[in-house]
């Protein structure tokens, strides 16, 4: 009778989850629950209940609970448009733009669709140059780009600005108001983001600790990323110089939604639906995707980068600061090896290092090595797959909706007893 019991309960409590996940993704005919979650705890304060937050989906203005992450330089105005359009966020990153640039993708992208995108911005702290260690790397460098017929540069210089100081791309912002922004390695001045709030923009911010989430929340953002050690590409961390605990996407997405009262939006790792379910069941309300959309034939990925991703051979990746001058995941080449060499001197601060790295690749590339690229990629990238982004979001959408079921059947009182 105990055994009974204990099963019933779970399997109510299961089946509470399926009807929150379903109200999520819009799925009929799953089954029907009896409980939902219960009041949003957090370390802190437990006053909040979760029914009197604003659904994330319906903040976003989408249909299903897919993101598809702002990469620079791989995500595109097609590729957006083609994720919005299927249901899901579709996301531009303009870090690396000027204003300029930035408004005439945010413009070619509405000409696409009329739905709800987001545009990323990066907000680290302006980068500080150090002209000897600057030319130690170059130095350092100066035989990789011998071998391949170049020369190194004479100086590097700060090849993009942070949004946190860049006043012409937060003029752009508020003229053309997207509908999401979004920011990654910290938070823009409180000016700024009351002002972006102020015109109706939705904000999300990325944040790879509790304490970093608790910021995101005070300052006043509407969601936050969770981004796990796990993901591809730059981590999201507020202060380089700090100590990075470098949590998973499960422990964080857990940790972020018992410890503040904001949506969680999972990211690192997530590759397919079974994915999704498993971040939707620890109370994230989406999960962003970005290794997963690389190989869409929408992205500006280049054909040696989409080889990487779907080789029958998978490719380790490796966190390395040698190609950009921050922690990024990607795959291993040469040039994350020498990072990590012996003899590697101290690299240049971020963005500065990029200024090295891509003149580094562009030498290699003209000889027909990709050795030395900054191929951003997850800890799951062997799970690429080469879909057009809609085709990839529906099915993700139909992956998922697998996988509720499949948990479903686990939480059956009949067959626990």
């Amino acid at each position: 009778m105990h055994c009974e019991a204990a099963a019933t309960s779970h399997a109510a409590r299961f089946h509470g989850m399926l009807d929150t996940l379903r109200y999520s993704v819009a799925f009929d005919n799953l089954p029907s629950g009896i409980l939902h979650f219960k009041e949003k705890e957090t370390f802190m304060d437990t006053s909040t209940p979760s029914s009197h937050r604003r659904n994330l989906l319906s903040i976003l203005g989408i249909a299903t609970p897919i993101i598809q992450a702002p990469m620079a330089g791989v995500s595109t105005a097609a590729m957006a448009a083609a994720v919005s359009k299927a249901g899901g966020l579709g996301s531009l990153g303009v870090g690396a733009m000027d204003a300029q640039a930035a408004r005439k993708t945010i413009r070619e992208t509405r000409a696409l669709t009329g739905k709800p995108f987001n545009v990323n911005l990066f907000c680290h702290a302006p980068a500080k140059s150090d002209v000897v260690r600057e030319q130690a790397w170059l130095t350092y460098l100066a035989a990789q780009f011998a071998e391949h017929g170049g020369t190194a540069p004479t100086s590097l210089r700060e090849i993009y600005k942070s949004f946190v100081a860049d006043d012409a791309m937060f003029q752009m912002l508020l003229e053309e108001k997207p509908a999401v922004v979004s920011f990654h390695f910290g938070l823009p001045s409180q000016q700024k983001i009351d002002a972006l709030r102020g015109a109706g923009i939705v904000l999300l911010a990325s944040a790879t600790s509790l304490q970093e989430a608790r910021q995101i929340e005070a300052a006043g953002v509407d969601a936050i990323v969770a981004q796990g050690i796990e993901a591809g590409g730059h981590r999201g961390t507020f202060d380089t110089d700090g100590y990075d605990e470098g949590l998973g996407t499960l422990a964080l997405v857990r940790l972020l939604v018992l410890g503040t009262k904001l949506p969680v939006i999972a990211s690192g790792g997530i590759m397919d639906g079974a994915s999704i379910a498993a971040v939707l069941a620890l109370g994230a309300e989406a999960a962003q995707l970005g290794t997963a959309f690389v190989a869409c034939p929408e992205s500006s990925a280049d054909a040696a980068y989409r080889a990487a991703l779907t080789a029958p051979q998978p490719r380790p990746t490796t966190l390395t600061r040698a190609i950009s001058g921050r922690a990024a995941r990607g795959f291993t080449n040469r040039l994350t090896a020498l990072g990590i060499a012996a003899d590697a001197p101290p690299v240049p601060d971020y963005p500065i290092a990029y200024d090295a790295g891509k003149a580094l690749h562009a030498a290699a590339k003209a000889t027909g090595s990709a050795e030395y690229a900054a191929q951003w990629a997850g800890q799951a990238a062997p799970l690429a797959r080469s879909l057009p982004a809609a085709e990839l979001v529906a099915q993700l959408r139909s992956e998922l909706r697998e996988a509720i079921l499949r948990m479903a059947t686990f939480a059956d009182p009949q067959d626990a007893a």
